[in-house]
């Protein structure tokens, strides 16, 4: 199976960044399964259910989100019917919408596509390793699911690294989202799991995570805000994770990182070019 998983999208950049490449993308890549962060696709805050379609439209698979899943008030409402949008499983009891879906891919394999959210320096939310294992109880790949995709939306690479050691062998792909910036550690886990750290944004990098570069400067220099953040409005580049994966156990077999347009070197993954 291959999946390419795409990190946070900023605003409009970000969007416009994934509408140009991802058609495309699918159909030269022959690319399986698409999933897609858009927890700040909305302004660099939240998701639109226009902007949750639009993604659909461009051949997502899944939208996951992250600590801005409710920033936009109507997600509370119409995350209940997007089966598509997965917001953090761990979050408290009764919160609108799931922490896990069960997807189709394009080409037919059963995919479980989960949204786990990090504690340390984030909002205190449920014990995300124990969310895990709850999601994960008597979901064995191969067996139950042709592949499990987790999205950890965290803070700090610690945690992130240390959740992609508790996945391995039980997942396909634990991506680390949030921070904004690619790391450079992605590999596959002894156990068969595609990992990275952070999978970095489809935004504009000619800013402060994907924000215009003004107010953040204003408010560490000076201490003082003068505005809300805003995101960059320069071309952004397309930041995400490809992983080809075994049909048979839904383990990975190659890994590597994508970067198109924008500010970045670009990068391809090899295994699926020529």
């Amino acid at each position: 199976m291959r999946i390419l998983f795409l990190g946070d999208v900023v605003g409009r950049p970000g969007r416009d960044a994934v509408s140009a490449h991802l058609p495309g993308l699918i159909k030269n890549w022959r690319l399986d399964l698409v999933v897609v962060n858009g927890e700040n696709s909305a302004g660099g805050f939240g998701i639109t259910e226009p902007i949750y379609e639009e993604f659909v439209a461009a051949g997502a698979d899944a939208v996951t989100l992250g600590n801005h899943a409710f920033d936009q008030r109507e997600a509370l409402v119409f995350i209940e019917r997007a089966e598509r949008l997965v917001r953090p499983a761990n979050y408290p009891p009764g919160t609108p919408g799931r922490g896990a879906a069960l997807v189709e891919a394009k080409s037919g394999a059963r995919v479980l596509v989960a949204n786990i959210m990090g504690r340390t320096f984030m909002d205190p939310l449920d014990d995300p390793f124990a969310a895990l294992d709850r999601l994960l109880d008597g979901v064995e790949m191969g067996r139950h699911v042709d592949g499990v995709v987790v999205d950890f939306h965290a803070e700090t690479t610690s945690e992130k690294q240390a959740f992609g050691h508790y996945c391995d062998g039980r997942a396909t792909l634990v991506v680390g989202t949030h921070t904004h910036v690619p790391t450079a550690d992605h590999r596959i886990l002894a156990g068969g799991t595609a990992f990275v750290t952070d999978v970095g944004m489809c935004g504009c990098y000619d800013g402060v995570i994907g924000m215009d570069k003004d107010e953040p400067l204003r408010r560490f220099t000076r201490k003082i805000g003068a505005g809300r953040f805003e995101p960059a409005a320069g071309p952004a580049t397309l930041s995400g994770l490809a992983v080809e994966s075994c049909d048979r156990t839904g383990r990975a077999l190659q890994v590597a990182p994508v970067r198109l347009g924008g500010s970045l070197s670009e990068t391809r993954p090899t295994f699926w070019e020529g």
